[in-house]
């Protein structure tokens, strides 16, 4: 059996704004020559782990910020601290960072030059690409001015008028009569220029290492866990195994059935949450494609060059005999000529990827 889950998903974007820098975030595409929008693979991550805890209704790991005040009295980030431990299920699926010095101090509490560092890291298990257009020329921005404008009730909202360099309020008549010999207007509205706002056709890709999924390595020389969370992981009743990267603490079977499904859901149904208080869309799934095999999700969701006079266009393409198990949904008809659309297709992919991580023995790796 293979030891990776591939995955890639289809979804449709309207008129909306999904992860922000200087409004909805780009990147240039040198080949077609234009801006593109996407979201970060970090922000796609961050978004399936938060799914899986609220499938589950569990909370995540607790994150410790770390804050130093300069001798100058100015606040200063620190790298905030990770619990290292895998019992959250969102350390578990997301992998996690600590650096330490002798005795367990973390380094920025340490202040002698002598102690060594050692890290504590685990690799995270899922590989999360960029939510990035299908094709560049399946997706693009638009910029629009919008206002914020309270003029329909001029007499419900006051207006605060100073002179520059004055903390003094004008008094109406004051204001009345500067309004009257300048041949100005006061209006309660604000323009807000240059909004950008996301529209096309996406696709974000997914690899499962089943190998790690639900397996911790004890390995002390470049550890995953302390001994003592060893210790208490063991206790929790985790499996003493070992795979192909040394001996290794295994979920139990109770635990991994739990999260299998709520992994499943959140790979396809996860949403970003942020950003979308008035440019909300659906980001409807139209196709998802899953596979062993990374190169047949690539050609089961795909884009296709046509010649169309001078200037070339894209046309999306879903096919079912590229190799991959290909589930589309019916909203993708209204993007791309399809016969194969199904009610229950998004509930079939959850069910396949299900079936694939629960077939695997994570107990009992062959290597």
């Amino acid at each position: 059996m293979n030891n990776f889950i591939f995955l890639r998903a289809l979804k449709h974007a309207e008129h909306t704004v999904f992860c922000v820098e200087d409004g909805q975030k780009t990147y240039y595409d040198p080949q077609f020559n234009k801006r593109v929008p996407y979201s970060s693979g970090q922000q796609v991550k961050r978004s399936i782990l938060q799914q899986i805890a609220d499938n589950m209704g569990v909370h995540t790991a607790p994150i410790t910020f770390n804050y130093n005040i300069s001798k100058s009295g100015e606040l200063e980030n620190k790298e905030p601290w990770s619990p290292c431990d895998p019992t959250y299920v969102d350390q578990l699926l997301g992998g996690w960072m600590k650096a330490k010095t002798g005795k367990g101090k973390t380094k920025d509490n340490d202040t002698s030059d002598s102690k060594e560092n050692n890290v504590v890291k685990r690799r995270s298990p899922l590989s999360i690409s960029a939510m990035r257009p299908l094709h560049p020329l399946l997706a693009g921005v638009d910029n629009e001015n919008i206002t914020f404008d309270r003029s329909d009730r001029p007499d419900h909202h006051p207006v605060n008028v100073r002179m520059a360099g004055s903390d003094r309020l004008l008094t109406e008549d004051e204001i009345e009569a500067f309004l009257s010999d300048n041949g100005r207007t006061l209006s309660r509205r604000i323009w807000i220029p240059e909004n950008k706002r996301a529209t096309g056709l996406f696709v974000y890709d997914a690899a499962i290492d089943l190998r790690t999924l639900f397996c911790v390595s004890m390995n002390q020389h470049e550890p995953e866990v302390s001994k003592e969370m060893i210790d208490k992981l063991k206790s929790n009743g985790w499996i003493e195994s070992e795979n192909v990267f040394g001996k290794c603490l295994v979920l139990p079977e109770t635990e991994r059935k739990k999260i299998i499904p709520a992994l499943a859901d959140a790979l396809v149904d996860w949403r970003i949450t942020s950003n979308q208080a008035r440019t909300f869309s659906l980001m409807e799934t139209l196709a998802i494609a899953v596979s062993d095999n990374a190169n047949t999700i690539a050609a089961a969701i795909r884009a296709k060059l046509i010649e169309d006079g001078e200037k070339p266009k894209a046309k999306p393409v879903v096919d079912a005999n590229a190799g991959a198990d290909l589930f589309v949904a019916l909203p993708c008809a209204s993007y791309m000529i399809t016969e194969c659309e199904s009610s229950s297709a998004i509930e079939d992919a959850k069910q396949n990827l299900v079936r694939r991580m629960s077939a695997f023995d994570y107990e009992h790796q062959a290597f």
